[in-house]
């Protein structure tokens, strides 16, 4: 499973709270259509990739994350996602697990999205030199 039950953060590191992402349209969109965000290995992959670049600016990576909230759409494939959330956590290349929650809601404030995630990170960051 690419969740940890638990983890902790030792002492004398930095915490990054991580805003919740939503998915890219796979295409772009003209006026008055709905976006099209593809299905939820799409959109998973997409929220991923949006986290990542967001994590980037601050220093972060995905091996920094010691906890997640997932919010699904009722309509999601759980397993697909996982299977997707799998390629970027527990992984030979990237062994840590975040503590991880996945919840079914009603709506998600993207019409057409297919889930949400937001992320705790946590990282040592030494002092700048003055």
């Amino acid at each position: 499973m690419p969740a940890s039950a638990q983890r902790i953060v030792p002492p004398g590191y930095t915490t990054f709270y991580i805003s919740g992402a939503l998915p890219s349209p796979v295409t772009p969109t003209t006026p008055g259509t709905p976006a099209n965000f593809g299905d939820i290995t799409q959109q998973t992959r997409s929220v991923l990739d949006n986290l990542k670049a967001t994590m980037d600016k601050m220093g972060v990576g995905f091996g920094d994350v010691v906890a997640a909230h997932v919010f699904l759409d009722p309509t999601a494939d759980f397993m697909a996602m996982n299977k997707v959330w799998g390629t970027e956590f527990g992984t030979a290349t990237q062994p840590n697990k975040p503590a991880r929650a996945a919840f079914r809601t009603n709506a998600l404030v993207l019409p057409g999205a297919l889930l949400e995630i937001e992320f705790v990170a946590a990282k040592k960051v030494s002092a700048k030199k003055k």
